[in-house]
């Protein structure tokens, strides 16, 4: 097989993926049950969600391809650090640089994770701890369920 024949992006792999999507969506037309567009469709209640109010999502840098852990420390506990591999996105501006909130769940004691399935995510919460990052130096994005993140 070639690097895809209706689509030329220059990217074989880019390519033959785009292929792959259109031939299945000619054969069955499935939606994901969980995803970024799913859970944009349940944050705005396009799906029957009710008081959402965060799509987490995990990033992954390029390179390594690994997920990225944001730290920061809450403002009245400065040697407090902790850090989140989920994220809530506050802002994104023109030039792709991207204001994060840390996610945690408070009943979470491990203040450094190794990896985002260390991570306690049952009941995600904003810290109102929140990162600048240059969205060009990731390659992935995983979105997890809308939920009500406030308390």
């Amino acid at each position: 097989m070639g690097c895809g024949k209706k689509h030329d992006s220059g990217n074989c792999v880019c390519d033959i993926l785009r292929e792959i999507v259109d031939a299945q969506e000619d054969v069955v037309s499935m939606c994901c049950d969980t995803g970024c567009e799913q859970s944009i469709n349940d944050l705005l209640g396009e799906t029957g969600g009710n008081n959402l109010d965060t799509v987490p999502v995990l990033l992954y840098c390029k390179g390594n391809c690994k997920p990225f852990e944001g730290f920061g420390a809450p403002r009245n506990h400065i040697g407090d650090v902790v850090g989140s591999f989920f994220f809530r996105v506050k802002d994104v501006d023109k030039d792709c640089c991207a204001t994060l909130e840390l996610l945690r769940d408070p009943s979470d004691n491990d203040d450094n994770p190794k990896d985002p399935v260390d991570q306690k995510t049952g009941n995600l919460r904003t810290t109102g701890i929140c990162i600048s990052v240059d969205l060009d130096c990731f390659c992935h994005v995983t979105c997890l369920p809308a939920i009500d993140a406030f308390d």
